[in-house]
């Protein structure tokens, strides 16, 4: 990054701070310079006569089959790290190098390292994944299925070499409170799996000794997110997983005063953030799907663990998290395809998700219908998966089957006012479904609405449990930038876009300096018609001021979805429509149009007229024609894009039929 470029992008984040959050930033800066000229704090001494809350079943499930194959490919050396299927990193890896371009980061203070350059240090993403610790529940869960002292030796050797080459306060890995909280929850998951105290793996002299390592790193680890949770419009997802660490700490190892002050700190956070970043509907505030499991998992962990230590969550924290779900649920279709809105970067909670495979929101879903006793959400998940199994044990799981023989609709509710979310069709949770999923919401969360994207008004489309209209995912965060703003930008949305811009103004990769205001006009449905109409003002800073209405009108007895797009201004407005289809879809021109078949199930789609119309597949002028369904995983689609004027007031309708 260049000296110019940093300097943009400070000052574009100084922009969208409030007075107190720039002076509360400069009092962290003055803490931090003070705490690098300090000693490493001597941990308190450990009082071992206070048992900590065990939060997971004692019985093991009956399938293990992945568990042991992750297992042994850790053992061997193998490490699956994002988009990299398996990597030989070895065991121990070298925990400061980044499987990424191989850079070995400095042992320089944590908390001012920066990583801005991935020239330099590499997709810090890349490094910070293993260091989180998931592999090292598939050891635990291993040594527990099989009683195989290699794996329990395993989870030894990654401790010991991890507190050697990771000394406190020191290299990337003392860089985030977020990576501490997560690591936390896996200590504490293995702690349990292994036995606690009375672990085998701490019964000689040398083990005594990784045990006390263990517990004066899990106390140094609750005091450096203590020190450094995020604040102001850095209060995301990110405070919630540091405040979900450090409860899960204070309840699984309160061998130290200090734990009372992390369960009290954690809870009192946790009660408000629950509430403040998820909508009563149910709709993560930060617009995005993938980080709508993620927090789950964060408030899941914490709510497991204060249950099991007699004082659980109240009752508003469960029942956010179960309006959660059936927000989950209705943006599913029958095919388990949940549209990828927003920012995505494959962030699991847990290592437990690592053994049992399968989509993390099915496992959700049937999780939270056992939590909850809801037959909707049994429905929806349809099985039980090992990942629940796991957390719940079997005998909370038996009763999923009863859950199933409730006749209620898998999806119950459709709108989702607050966070901005609709769901359209006929037939839902059918193998007739036909489901549209519409946004009408606002850019993101807080001040600079990090994880959000320029996709007001932009919609997906899937029948019969076949996607068809999607939305495109990330790509990457920190890979090369064209690819990065073309994934969040208007353009890589099922939306119109006017004048080739988009309809927010990006700071940065993680920025948005001016943003837009959504509103939903008309909502109507009954048994014939679904209609949603909604604007946005996000182009009132172009010329002639303009603003973009989009009607849908879903005729249920028909399978016809008619979207009309018009623009409200002053002046002609040059626009683009861009429809992003499925990669399993053959997108074919007919003299009536262009036909759409994803297997048995096919579209026609009509464009309005006098237009120029084109259709791309892996296009790089244009970056046009691609999809990502995971983290620097990008492959490609088939995008069509209409272009045209249109005068004020004028509206363009675009078709989309079965047949």
């Amino acid at each position: 990054m260049s000296n110019l470029t940093q300097v943009g992008w400070y000052w574009n984040r100084l922009r969208c701070m409030s007075v107190a959050e720039i002076m509360g930033r400069a009092g962290s800066t003055a803490s931090r310079a003070m705490e690098r000229r300090r000693a490493p704090t001597d941990v308190p001494l450990i009082r071992l006569d206070r048992p900590g809350a065990r939060w997971l079943p004692r019985e093991l499930p009956e399938e293990a089959g992945l568990t042991i194959q992750r297992a042994n490919e850790l053992l061997s050396g193998q490490w699956r790290v994002l988009a990299r299927d398996t990597e030989a990193l070895g065991f121990p890896p070298e925990w400061n190098r980044n499987p990424d371009k191989g850079a070995l980061l400095p042992l320089s203070y944590g908390k001012v390292m920066s990583f801005r350059n991935p020239a330099q240090t590499g997709d810090i993403k890349y490094l910070w994944e293993p260091n989180r610790h998931l592999e090292m529940v598939c050891l635990a869960q291993a040594w527990q299925i099989t009683g195989d002292a290699r794996y329990l030796e395993g989870v030894g050797t990654l401790l010991e070499s991890w507190f050697v080459q990771c000394p406190h306060a020191l290299g990337a890995n003392w860089s985030s409170a977020l990576e501490a909280g997560i690591r936390l929850i896996n200590w504490a998951t293995v702690w349990q799996m292994i036995g606690g105290l009375q672990s085998p793996l701490f019964e000689h002299p040398i083990g005594k000794v990784l045990r006390t390592d263990w517990l004066n790193s899990v106390w140094r680890h609750a005091e450096f997110i203590r020190g450094h949770m995020s604040r102001h419009s850095s209060a995301n997802n990110h405070l919630i997983g540091e405040l979900s660490g450090l409860f899960v700490a204070g309840a699984t190892w309160p061998f130290w005063e200090d734990a009372k002050q992390w369960r009290r700190i954690a809870r009192e956070g946790l009660e408000r953030e629950a509430l403040a970043q998820n909508a009563p509907d149910g709709v993560n505030l930060e617009q995005t799907t993938s980080y709508q499991q993620f927090v789950w998992d964060f408030l899941l962990f914490a709510g497991l663990a204060a249950r099991a230590t007699g004082k659980p969550m109240s009752e508003a924290y469960w029942k956010r998290m179960e309006a959660m779900l059936e927000y989950v649920a209705a943006i599913m279709d029958a095919g388990g395809n949940v549209p990828m809105f927003g920012d995505a970067d494959d962030g699991r909670v847990s290592g437990l998700s690592l053994g049992a495979a399968g989509c993390p929101f099915q496992s959700q879903l049937a999780t939270g219908a056992l939590l909850f006793s809801n037959p909707a959400l049994a429905r929806k998940a349809g099985i039980v998966d090992l990942r629940t199994r796991w957390l719940l044990g079997r005998e909370a799981c038996a009763a999923f089957d009863s859950l199933l023989l409730q006749a209620v609709p898998a999806t119950s509710r459709t709108d989702f006012p607050q966070g901005g979310v609709f769901v359209l069709g006929a037939n839902l949770d059918t193998p007739d479904e036909f489901r549209i999923v519409a946004d009408a919401g606002p850019l993101g969360l807080g001040g600079i609405a990090a994880h959000g994207h320029a996709d007001a008004l932009s919609f997906t489309l899937s029948v019969a449990g076949r996607e068809f209209l999607v939305d495109p995912g990330t790509g990457t965060y920190h890979g090369a930038g064209p690819w990065r703003d073309a994934f969040r930008g208007t353009a890589m949305h099922n939306t119109l876009c006017i004048g080739g811009v988009d309809q927010a103004v990006s700071g940065g990769k993680f920025m948005w300096t001016r943003k837009y205001k959504t509103r939903v006009v008309v909502r109507d449905t009954n048994r014939v018609l679904d209609r949603l109409v909604a604007e946005h003002d996000g182009y009132r800073r172009l010329p002639g001021r303009p603003v973009h209405r989009r009607s849908w009108e879903f005729d249920k007895l028909g399978d016809r979805l008619t979207v009309r797009d018009e623009v409200q201004g002053s002046t002609t407005q040059t626009v683009t429509l861009n429809w992003h289809f499925s990669e399993e879809c053959n997108v074919t021109c007919t003299p009536d149009g262009i036909s759409i078949a994803n297997g048995p199930v096919c579209l026609a789609m009509i464009l309005p007229p006098d237009g120029e119309v084109s259709i791309l597949h892996g296009s790089n002028e244009p970056l046009a024609g691609w999809i990502s369904r995971g983290y620097d995983r990008i492959v490609p689609s088939t995008t069509v894009v209409w272009r045209g004027s249109v005068e004020s007031g004028e509206g363009v309708e675009t078709i989309f039929r079965r047949f």
